[in-house]
């Protein structure tokens, strides 16, 4: 009878959340295709059990291997600046929860996730199975930034930081694609909105913290500046 009400009280909790985050985010969001697909998205599901109470307020929240789930605000920002038709390849770099995966799956034709942390690789796939997602695949990683074999992409997203642009990864954007990437010192960074043109053409959106993106044309692994 307690288990009953205590999730009947929780269930209430995250629908009165959840409401007031999308309130707020169509303050700022304008692509109502983005927030439709994020309400499709339970963000509960992709949070540790014992975040899962605050899983609707609109701050980052951690997950495992010292990682997190972003912001939803910047989630949604992130992903109306890739302005996406549902007719695109899309590159994920850091797949973290699964939570901004299973939101591009909503919106984009196919989803190539990478992450370099193999035990949420593996969580990440799972629940995106569960969720029915038959767009989105899954790596751990290599070495390599990206994911080359399935390379070029109409739209790259990068969930962690770069000290700079990689040319790795600008190299697998397809020509007019769109990269939106956290890029700065270790601790504090420009979210930039890349297009791939003749050049690039670069749009400031916010500034923004990520974890940092490890690998190479990145932060080496142990590094702390």
């Amino acid at each position: 009878m307690f288990q009953d009400s205590a999730a009947d009280m929780l269930r209430e909790k995250l629908r009165a959340d959840r409401e007031q985050l999308f309130r707020a985010l169509r303050s700022e969001i304008r692509d109502e295709r983005v927030l439709r697909a994020m309400a499709r998205v339970p963000r509960e599901l992709f949070v540790p059990e014992n975040k899962r109470h605050v899983a609707y307020e609109d701050r980052p929240l951690p997950i495992e291997a010292g990682q997190t789930i972003s912001q939803p605000f910047i989630v949604a920002l992130m992903t109306e600046a890739l302005e996406l038709t549902g007719r695109e390849k899309v590159l994920e770099v850091g797949s973290g929860s699964g939570y901004q995966a299973a939101i591009l799956g909503e919106l984009a034709r196919e989803v190539i996730s990478v992450e370099r942390i193999p035990a949420l690789a593996d969580r990440a796939g799972r629940i995106l199975h569960e969720l029915g997602y038959t767009n989105i695949k899954v790596y751990v990683a290599e070495r390599t930034l990206g994911w080359r074999a399935e390379a070029p992409y109409d739209a790259i997203i990068v969930t962690a930081a770069a000290p700079s642009v990689p040319q790795e990864l600008v190299d697998q954007l397809a020509t007019n694609g769109v990269m939106v990437i956290p890029v700065g010192l270790r601790w504090e960074q420009d979210l930039l909105k890349i297009r791939k043109k003749d050049g690039l053409a670069v749009v400031h959106l916010t500034p923004c913290r990520f974890v940092p993106l490890m690998g190479e044309g990145a932060w080496e692994e142990g590094s702390t500046e």
